[in-house]
């Protein structure tokens, strides 16, 4: 299956959010190919070429950030959409959320979530979890092409 170049999907609503990361990947010489959805409609569109995207190229990102708390469709059902299609279930996954409720990671965990990282709320603490998180599965982590 062709896909395009892009590093990361950004699954993320708050603009603010999608900022920092943004900044913290550039920052660091992380991704130069991000590509956003702002609620979980449009991410599941990009992945599985549909709505918007019907007419592009597959996407196969090297990894995908996903925020639980989304509009439209919330984070877990994005969740569990990718892992149950064979096209996206070898992506992985890290669940980047302000929620501290067990049952979210749990449920996370149970949907085959690659990584559960809680955002920190202070700028410094949030450049540097971007950084760790960006040179992990950027740089260090492998996967099947």
């Amino acid at each position: 299956m062709p896909t395009n170049e892009v590093e990361v999907l950004l699954v993320e609503d708050s603009p603010d959010d999608r900022e920092l990361v943004l900044i913290s990947f550039q920052r660091n010489r992380l991704a130069n190919r991000i590509q956003i959805a702002c609620d979980g409609e449009e991410a599941l569109d990009i992945l599985f070429c549909r709505g918007e995207h019907a007419n592009n190229r597959p996407t196969k990102p090297k990894v995908i950030l996903l925020d639980i708390k989304l509009p439209k469709v919330d984070g877990l059902e994005v969740l569990r959409a990718i892992k149950a299609d064979e096209r996206t279930q070898m992506i992985p996954v890290v669940v980047m959320t302000s929620s501290a409720e067990q049952r979210d990671m749990v449920e996370s965990y149970k949907l085959g979530v690659n990584s559960y990282v809680q955002k920190p709320v202070d700028f410094a603490k949030f450049q540097e979890v971007m950084k760790q998180l960006g040179f992990y599965w950027l740089a260090i982590n492998k996967t099947p092409d």
